[in-house]
């Protein structure tokens, strides 16, 4: 039965329907088909219901269904349990908190808990939470590389198979290690149509082609056999091994905050999606490697551009440290929010810093890029703290670290007495490992006082964080999401999500050779777009 609901209604002289609010509102009705009808006075957008109309019309095109649940990969919300092909990244020190993660879970979204950086009996707190609190849902924690404190590594994954951790985000990784090949193999089982059931997931982020292999092959045969003599994993789970890639899904992680190459999404994931193509039909895996997005993703046109690419599934990072649920300082919150497309800077990286990585910081309204930077230098040019200058060491003691370096070392042997005395025990003789545990004393302690919010420190702060953080404050504008108070995590993906399956839509449409008014792409703002009048006017 035809309704006036789904009467269309053309764009004509006067016509109250002509403009691109009402063809919007018609196009956003993604749970209904459109339709793009000419008839007397140009065309006109109609959504669901049988077609009628006020004089003869001819559809011109039509677009089915298309809602934000259809986007990615089938594969991924079953394998994790999900409505939507959405994953909120882990960003360290528990800043991708537990509320983040348990609201991300709630809301049918896969998000990843911070757990780099923190200490075990912190991370346990938060796995006692996801099991009490969102039991059967899905999430992920993340798994860090860490070269220099191989114990935590090890004590993270004793923490995740205790507490039956359903998936690991890895990140950071420039080799493999028995820490994360041990939680893959303990999850394997014979069963299933393919023959072998793999119950601990892992998501392994990368951007290098050499990085990804390692994830795409089989657990290397060598740590199997050494887990197996250790007596960490079984002899089943040993004669499964080669029958699995490492992980189930690779994120590509282009232009993003914190470790980054920066290399542009679209240069970067069809190489990686060719890599596992050809790995997979010299493999033979019964199940296909899932690939993902990540960096520069913080609007609807990003992800749309995503999906439209190929990806299974997006991921976001930047955009959600500005939200409500992470734990990060509301000072910090509102830096975020009035941080432009270029206000983000590189950085030495603390966990990394002999090796030279940096990291994608804020820059606005913080001199840690600089400071951090000059640091480097002095542990590149000069052989330990002693040989610094003492014009250039009393600097550096007023300007960045406010105290004696003496004392800064005092303090950063007692810390690493408690956390790892492996790291004082390779120092010792070696006054340029010393002067690098001192200089990352002030890396640390900058991210801490960004996540405190400590006032006095707000020059130094350190915050992760891309561009895609810039793009979401310009999409907001104007918004309820302009204010960090009113940004729910969940909610931004959905906004995300749904703005996405629209620019689907209207790529659709523009092939089947409609045009629409101007600014109809760019339309699209996070509101609640509950379903109006169905009909609109579009533009010739």
């Amino acid at each position: 039965m035809t309704t006036d609901q789904h009467r269309p209604r053309w764009a004509g002289p006067g016509d109250p329907a002509v403009g691109d609010t009402g063809v919007y509102d018609t196009l956003m009705r993604l749970d209904e088909p459109v339709y793009i009808l000419r008839g007397p006075y140009g065309l006109g957008a109609a959504a669901g219901g049988e077609l009628t109309g006020d004089g003869p019309h001819e559809v011109v095109a039509a677009v089915p269904p298309l809602g934000p649940e259809r986007l990615g990969s089938a594969a991924f919300l079953a394998a994790h349990g999900l409505q939507q092909a959405y994953m909120s990244g882990a960003m360290a020190n528990g800043i991708a908190s537990a509320d983040l993660v348990v609201a991300m879970a709630r809301a049918g979204f896969l998000g990843s808990y911070g757990a780099a950086g923190l200490l075990p009996e912190a991370v346990e707190k938060a796995l006692i939470r996801f099991r009490d609190e969102i039991p059967g849902l899905g999430y992920a924690c993340n798994l860090i590389h860490s070269p220099s404190e191989d114990r935590l590594e090890r004590t993270s994954v004793d923490l995740f198979l205790t507490y039956g951790v359903p998936c690991v985000e890895a990140s950071a990784f420039l080799k493999l290690t028995p820490h994360l090949v041990r939680y893959r193999l303990v999850g394997l089982r014979a069963g299933g149509p393919n023959g072998v059931i793999a119950s601990n997931r892992v998501i392994a982020k990368i951007s290098r082609t050499e990085t990804a292999e390692l994830f795409m092959r089989p657990a290397p045969e060598a740590m199997v056999r050494g887990l197996l003599a250790d007596g960490l994993i079984t002899e089943e789970q040993a004669r499964l091994a080669p029958r699995v890639p490492l992980a189930d899904d690779i994120t590509v992680e282009a232009d993003s905050g914190g470790h980054t190459d920066r290399r542009p999404l679209p240069a970067l994931l069809p190489v990686i999606m060719r890599q596992r193509d050809a790995i997979m039909q010299e493999a033979g895996y019964a199940e296909r490697i899932r690939i993902g997005a990540a960096g520069g993703i913080g609007t609807p046109d990003a992800a749309a551009a995503a999906f439209a690419m190929g990806a299974d599934y997006i991921v976001t990072g930047s955009v959600n440290q500005s939200c409500v649920e992470a734990g990060t300082s509301p000072r910090v919150k509102e830096m975020l929010a009035q941080a432009g497309i270029a206000d983000f800077d590189m950085a030495p990286a603390a966990d990394m810093f002999e090796m030279g990585v940096e990291l994608q910081v804020l820059r606005r309204g913080t001199f840690f890029p600089m400071r951090a930077k000059q640091l480097y230098d002095l542990y590149r040019t000069y052989d330990g703290i002693e040989a610094i200058p003492d014009d250039v060491r009393t600097r550096v003691e007023q300007q960045i670290f406010r105290r004696p370096l003496d004392s800064v070392w005092e303090e950063t042997a007692e810390y690493f007495a408690r956390r790892d005395p492996g790291q004082l025990e390779r120092a010792e003789g070696h006054p340029r490992r010393r002067a690098a545990l001192v200089f990352r004393w002030y890396l640390g302690m900058a991210s801490r006082w960004a996540k405190t919010g400590e006032a006095d420190r707000a020059v130094d702060y350190q915050i992760w964080c891309g561009p895609a953080m810039g793009s979401f404050n310009s999409w907001v504008r104007g918004t309820y999401l302009a204010a960090p108070e009113h940004r729910g995590v969940a909610d931004v993906g959905r906004q995300i999500m749904k703005g996405a399956a629209f620019h689907q839509r209207l790529a659709m449409l523009r092939a089947a050779g409609v045009a629409f008014p101007a600014g109809i792409a760019t339309r699209p703002s996070p509101e609640d777009s509950a379903p109006r009048d169905s009909s609109v006017g579009v533009g010739q």
